[in-house]
Parts: C-alpha cells; sequence; structure tokens
C-alpha cells in the first residue's frame, strides 16, 4: 500500500499490535521518516518510509 496517498491526520492501521492493544496510528509528520501517533495510548515513534510501508496493514483507513 503506497503511503502517497495519506495526509497529515490520516489513521493507518499496522500488521502489529502495539503494547497498549491499539492497532490504531494517526500520521503527524511525513517526510523520509513517519512520525506517528497511537490512537490509544498516544505514544509517539518515528519510523521510516520503508519499514511503515512494510508494517500497514491491508485493511487500511482513511
Amino acid at each position: 500500500m503506497a503511503l502517497e496517498n495519506y495526509g497529515l491526520g490520516s489513521h493507518i492501521l499496522l500488521k502489529k499490535q502495539h503494547p497498549c492493544g491499539s492497532y490504531e496510528w494517526e500520521i503527524i509528520r511525513i517526510g523520509a521518516d513517519f512520525k506517528i501517533k497511537c490512537c490509544t495510548c498516544g505514544h509517539i515513534i518515528m519510523i521510516p518510509r520503508n519499514k511503515l510501508e512494510k508494517s500497514l496493514s491491508p485493511q487500511v483507513k482513511k
């Protein structure tokens, strides 16, 4: 799934569950690295674009 279709504030689903139990993340920064925030606990991480593309669930939310 290409990340070019998503912008700031878009919600995405990842394949692996976060320790808090959520699969849903919000995009808060776009570039070579993406900054994403967990929609349940608010934890923020930075992840490289190629790793995030591999981690996206096939059922991505917009």
